[in-house]
């Protein structure tokens, strides 16, 4: 599987930190997650190396390497997790429009929760399982269920809440937070359960999508945009498209029977979407007239 290079980053952070110290805290971290791993390692040689016959150690190495990796990652989880519990007695997140300056609290405390939360999210996301994933945005304060797939693109770590059976297309992006020229925008976003988000997708801070609903690949939303449940949208920013038909309950035994000849179904569709385009045409025309009509008149 091909992964998307929003995936390598972890949580969005500016390119310019606020603080060049921050960098501190978070090599600290990642020196402070190795440390269990060098000591499992070097338990594991104590433990079956045998210099005349090392064939043990070598056949038990692969589990152990596995055993490890899952291990660093909970330890980064929960050294982030404490953290930022301390981090947050002196200022806690919060929503908002800040200005992109280290003079502002908002911003520059942001951008050291990102900053410590890159190195977990990025040792959950190299993990083949999506597991590991799902764990992480838990802990790190995302509202997520674990039937959800949300390792193939790019989500964002606080303020987010997801339904159930939500999945989130390769390469898309999923943000509560979003730098516009000199603001720093923060506000909750929200994806009901049955949610299909296309490859590719950037969902804006403050978007509510509703139950049952599709977004197309290549489109997005704009800041707080409301998707009413179980349509499909497309388009940037994006809109209604068609009714989504595809949570329904329908019957095995009447869908079948609805299908009957799939070339005919085939046709009816081909039709359905000529119909579609010349009737858009037609409607593109009288407003054309209309607009020559109007500019006769003046």
């Amino acid at each position: 599987m091909s992964v998307p290079n929003s995936m390598r980053v972890g949580p969005f952070c500016a390119s310019v930190l606020v603080k060049k110290k921050y960098l501190i805290l978070y090599v600290f971290l990642i020196w402070l997650t190795l440390l269990p791993a060098i000591l499992e390692m070097w338990w594991y040689w104590q433990w079956l190396w045998y210099e005349v016959r090392p064939i043990h150690f070598y056949i038990f190495l692969p589990l152990v390497l596995f055993v490890i990796y899952v291990s660093t990652v909970f330890v980064a989880i929960i050294f982030t997790k404490i953290f930022l519990l301390i981090i947050n007695i002196f200022h806690k997140p919060r929503e908002g429009t800040f200005l992109r300056d280290p003079s502002d609290k908002d911003y520059r405390y942001w951008s050291l929760r990102n900053t410590l939360k890159k190195w977990p999210t990025w040792l959950a996301h190299k993990f083949p399982f999506p597991f590991l994933d799902n764990i992480c945005f838990r802990v790190l304060g995302v509202k997520t269920k674990f039937s959800n797939s949300l390792f193939e693109g790019w989500v964002d770590t606080e303020f987010m809440e997801f339904g159930k059976n939500v999945v989130i297309g390769q390469g898309a992006i999923v943000q509560s937070s979003v730098i516009v020229g000199n603001l720093l925008i923060i506000r909750k976003t929200v994806i009901e359960e049955n949610v299909r988000v296309g490859t590719h997708v950037i969902i804006m801070p403050g978007t509510h999508i509703g139950k049952n609903c599709i977004l197309n690949t290549w489109s997005s939303t704009m800041v707080g945009q409301e998707l009413e449940e179980g349509w499909i949208y497309n388009g940037s920013p994006a809109k209604k498209f068609k009714r989504n038909r595809f949570f329904e309950d329908i019957p095995f035994e009447k869908l079948n029977k609805s299908i009957g000849n799939i070339d005919l179904l085939l046709k009816k569709y081909d039709e359905a979407r000529v119909a579609r385009v010349v009737k858009e045409r037609q409607f593109l025309d009288q407003e054309e007239k209309e607009d020559e009509s109007e500019i006769e008149d003046e």
